[in-house]
């Protein structure tokens, strides 16, 4: 067996709502061109992420790894926080 972990998807966004004990909601923006008009479009996701301490407020920006599935929608842990934001 090689060293070598299976790739995990890593995502980077912002901390749209604190979605109950544990979970947090972040909004993940990507900017892809558009088939016809050929101009960039923003296209935006919610995930649910795993925050195990309740240590991320909303607004922050936070990079999460792919685990397995917690919940129905719950398959991504905090891996770390990369800026914190100021909450409304």
């Amino acid at each position: 067996m090689s060293d070598t972990q299976p790739h995990k998807r890593i995502i980077i966004g912002k901390v749209a709502t604190k979605s109950g004990d544990k979970s947090v909601t972040v909004l993940v923006e990507r900017r892809v061109i558009h088939p016809k008009y050929r101009k960039i479009v923003k296209r935006f996701k919610r995930y649910i992420v795993h925050d195990e301490n309740n240590s991320v407020k909303v607004g922050d920006v936070i990079e999460a790894i792919e685990c397995k599935p917690l919940s129905k929608r719950k398959a991504f842990t905090l891996h770390k926080v990369v800026s914190v934001g100021v909450e409304l």
